[in-house]
């Protein structure tokens, strides 16, 4: 064999490599989609609670922080109220 035919070999093997990658691909792909699927509707969901849970959360801990303000703020307007009365 000469470095010629060790190449056309080597391209032959190639072909018949990349041929069977594309075939497998092919074959697998449908699976592959609907593994893809209902691996989706499982997790968004999920992903979806835990955002809404971090959302309520951080707008919960938000709140009782305006909350406090405008309760400090309201004390402070009694106050003055009452010096500027007295």
């Amino acid at each position: 064999m000469d470095d010629h035919d060790n190449e056309s070999n080597d391209e032959s093997a190639s072909d018949k490599s990349s041929d069977l990658k594309a075939r497998l691909k092919q074959i697998t792909q449908p699976l592959m989609d609907s593994l893809d699927t209902k691996i989706r509707e499982q997790v968004d969901p999920r992903v979806d609670e835990r955002v809404e849970e971090r959302v309520e959360k951080l707008l919960s801990a938000r709140l009782a922080v305006i909350e406090r303000a405008i309760a400090d703020l309201d004390r402070e307007v009694k106050e003055l109220q009452k010096k500027a009365t007295s």
